[in-house]
């Protein structure tokens, strides 16, 4: 066996199951499908077990749970979610405080919470994977398919986004906050 040749299943992905559970649980927002969603990519990660060459098994993992995740929600949850995000509408405050900030301000985690789960799944899931995942840029990329500078923009809107949900959320507004978005939805 050379260096490079990855350990057994065991050793390389299961170490990683809390990872997996939690992506698919912000992803799915529903404890139980997260399960169904775990359950079915470490199937598929153990039938394909054969393919990893080595490297970052954790990343080789979640990128298996993310794709799981999309079929799963393709197929149970059509439609959910299906909102054309339009950058016009969604202007930087940059008054507004960071989301750390708000986070403290009220002492709870709940309101963060309740925020992520009013992203769309895009955002949610950049910020999952960069803030309580911890993963890289480059991590992040080789996940989720896309380029890093893909990644780094997608962040950082997401954190905008989440900047000015939690905003709304404090001042208990429960609408988006703008106008144009509180037509289209009444």
């Amino acid at each position: 066996m050379t260096e490079n040749w990855p350990g057994t299943f065991e050793q390389e992905v299961l170490p990683h199951l809390d990872a997996a559970y939690n992506l698919a649980r912000w992803l799915t927002r529903n404890n139980q499908d997260a399960e169904d969603v775990v359950q079915e990519a470490y199937l598929r990660a153990f039938r394909f077990f054969s393919s990893f060459r080595g490297g970052d098994a954790r990343a080789w993992l979640l990128k298996i749970v993310r794709n799981t995740c999309y079929t799963w929600l393709h197929v149970n949850r059509p439609l959910q979610d299906a909102v054309v995000f339009d950058e016009s509408l969604f202007t930087p405050d940059l008054r507004a405080p960071n989301p750390e900030e708000v986070a403290l301000q009220n002492g709870s985690g709940a309101l963060l919470r309740k925020a992520l789960e009013k992203l769309p799944p895009n955002f949610r899931e950049v910020l999952i994977l960069r803030e309580l995942e911890g993963m890289s840029y480059r991590e992040i990329a080789d996940i989720t398919g896309v380029p890093a500078g893909t990644v780094m923009s997608s962040l950082w809107r997401a954190r905008s986004r989440l900047r000015q949900v939690l905003t709304d959320l404090s001042n208990g507004d429960t609408a988006p906050s703008s106008p144009r978005i509180r037509a289209a939805n009444a």
